[in-house]
């Protein structure tokens, strides 16, 4: 039967029919109730936002953690006569205004921004002031910290959803086990039976799992991409081993390009777009690529390594077979590079000195019970990586010990486009002296000023947050030419929690577990491939599927084809006395720095190779023992060093 939403369905879409889930989804949203919608990979989430913000009076707040996954769907819905925009750090400053001002006169439906954007108090303050009528969450799973892919940044969604007095969310993923499906249901508040999963298990996807001395990976690799038609990538953990994978590609022949986080932007975009054309066959990828790569007639995924978790596996093996043709997915495993998948996990644990130190930052460091910092510097000073800074700071949100007021760019410069009498004219009197005092207490040498805002403060007792928007509404009208960077993050401080001696050993403790679950994650997977019974029914059975065949008669496995994971390549440890004289050489160059305190911690990751803000700031990393036990365990090395 032709209901309203068929008939926008069509209209818009030129689709005659919903896909499976799609139309309760859209429902549910339409009678105000928030949802999660689980859908496998390419099986049509997105139209379940684009579809309901059609029908919703107000703009549609999209966060998607991938700036190429907002541009393919911006550019899909523009083609089809939908307003959507993106703010994101592309942008040129006259292409965000005119973002925001096409959103503040209600001209764009959706508008996407990652999560990173509400730290930036521009967009706060200019988002505050529109009215939302849904807020969508791309890629929900990051909200779990029990999930993979977790973003420290996503657990504050739930505190801007009612900051902005959203009154309906949808959450969307395409894998979520038991405990991540009611963790994501628990933070926004969605009743069970508003989640919406289609089935996990893919019919068209032949997954095979071979045992492959590391020797003769690049022979067998070669040779199953000779056997296949069509479009693949090929997944490693390293991004030297993307370039050397890609060249023995090239050399046999192959149409083989390397993507990794280390090229620069342009040419990302460039292989992206390539591949996407068919212009590529091949991409020889770290795990950067592919959520952002929304081909259909992909026709194989190779696991070249092992990767990091079964969430990564059937995530990176979704994106073969959208278009629903049959397509196959090949892993050339063995344990050789178990090693490498968990030192990312210990690299990322912080040492409770680091705890320590961020704490005991907050308790001298506060003014009026507020504290003011800088990430790069916080986490250089403290040995916290970036990324589990940010989740130390999440954690202390969580716990009450701090709580974000704003952030602000430390420096504001801006230059006049318009003759600076010219521009007060058009200003009533009031407004001509408050932008007299703005101009008063900026700096300018030549042309670009900086705008000096305790100065200002104290001489005119004005907002803060007045003249932000009021700098840009100048910029947005092109009086003026506007440039911010450097944030800072200001925190009130609730004393009695910080000063709480429990707090540094808690939240350490909280760390230790997190990356015990990931080690675990890691064996699970490792499980997995070893397993005797099918593969794609254990596959959807781990993300709550219960509806896949026992038997899919599309696996190794049920080809009767079961394999034992082992070591082809024997690492010896290197001798006693040479780790203790390489450990000898890091003490004595850093104390030569005045680091006299050195952790076992630190020389596991010395020796392991591991990057950690303190070997950067003392140029570790030259030292002829950084990565000598590189091809070790982490635990074996850990054992070593607590046993000299």
């Amino acid at each position: 039967m032709t209901t309203p939403l068929h008939t926008s369905l069509n209209q818009y879409f030129g689709f005659n029919e919903f896909r499976q889930g799609q139309q309760q989804t859209i429902e549910q949203l339409l009678n105000q109730q928030s949802s999660l919608a689980i859908f496998p990979t390419g099986s049509g989430k997105s139209l379940c936002y684009q579809l309901t913000a059609l029908h919703l009076p107000n703009l549609t707040l999209v966060v998607s953690p991938l700036l190429a996954l907002m541009k393919d769907q911006i550019s899909f819905l523009n083609s089809k006569g939908i307003y959507a925009a993106s703010l994101d750090s592309s942008q040129t400053s006259e292409q965000s205004h005119t973002v925001m001002s096409d959103v503040r006169a209600g001209k764009v439906k959706i508008l996407m921004v990652s999560v990173e954007r509400f730290k930036n108090e521009r967009f706060r303050e200019f988002i505050k002031q529109v009215p939302i009528s849904m807020l969508v969450v791309d890629e929900a799973h990051c909200i779990s910290e029990w999930g993979h892919n977790f973003r420290p940044d996503y657990l504050k969604l739930p505190r801007y959803r009612e900051e902005l007095n959203i009154p309906l969310v949808l959450l969307l993923t395409a894998t979520a086990t038991k405990k991540v499906k009611r963790d994501m249901c628990e933070r926004f508040a969605i009743a069970p039976e508003r989640v919406v999963q289609t089935g996990f298990y893919r019919s068209n996807l032949d997954l095979s799992v071979l045992s492959v001395a590391s020797q003769e990976k690049l022979q067998q690799l070669a040779n199953i991409i000779a056997s296949q038609q069509g479009a693949g990538i090929v997944y490693v953990t390293l991004q030297h081993t993307a370039e050397q994978v890609a060249e023995g590609l090239a050399r046999a022949g192959f149409n083989a390009v390397a993507y990794h986080a280390g090229l620069e932007d342009d040419k990302r975009w460039q292989i992206q777009d390539d591949f996407m054309a068919g212009k590529i066959n091949i991409v020889v990828a770290t795990i950067a690529f592919g959520m952002g790569v929304d081909k259909s007639d992909i026709r194989f995924v190779i696991h070249y390594d092992l990767p990091k978790s079964i969430e990564n596996y059937s995530q990176e093996i979704g994106r073969a077979g959208r278009d629903g043709a049959p397509s196959n997915c090949f892993t050339l495993a063995n344990l050789d590079g178990l090693n490498t998948v968990e030192n990312f996990v210990y690299a990322d644990t912080p040492e409770q000195s680091g705890i320590d130190y961020v704490i005991n930052n907050i308790r001298n460091e506060q003014t009026n019970n507020q504290w003011e910092m800088q990430e790069y510097s916080l986490s250089s000073e403290s040995n916290i990586r970036a990324l589990a800074l940010k989740t130390l700071l999440v954690q202390l949100e969580m716990q009450g010990a701090i709580t974000p007021l704003y952030a602000y760019y430390a420096d504001f410069k801006y230059k006049f486009l318009t003759d600076q009498n010219e521009l007060l004219s058009q200003f009533d009197t009031d407004r001509q002296a408050f932008l007299q005092q703005v101009f008063k207490h900026t700096e300018f040498k030549k042309i670009w000023g900086t705008l000096n805002f305790d100065a200002l403060t104290r001489a005119t007792q004005v907002d803060r947050k007045r003249v932000v928007a009021a700098l840009d509404y100048l910029a947005e009208k092109g009086h003026i030419a506007l440039e911010t960077k450097r944030i800072t993050q200001v925190y009130e401080v609730n004393n009695s929690v910080i000063n709480h001696a429990d707090l540094a050993p808690q939240l350490h403790q909280y760390f230790i577990e997190k990356e015990q679950a990931e080690i675990k994650r890691i064996a699970t997977l490792v499980r997995f491939f070893e397993l005797d019974s099918c593969l794609s029914y254990n596959l959807a059975r781990y993300f709550d599927d219960q509806h896949a065949p026992q038997q899919c008669g599309h696996c190794s496995v049920c080809r009767g084809q079961q394999v034992k994971l082992s070591y082809s390549l024997v690492h010896q440890m290197p001798e006693q006395n040479v780790i203790a004289s390489k450990v000898a050489e890091l003490k004595q160059h850093l104390a030569a720095k005045g680091i006299s305190d050195v952790s076992i911690d630190t020389q596991c990751r010395f020796l392991a190779g591991m990057s950690v803000p303190l070997f950067t700031r003392n140029k570790v990393r030259q030292l002829s023992g950084f990565g000598l036990c590189e091809q070790q365990r982490y635990s074996d090395i850990k054992a070593l060093l607590q046993q000299l």
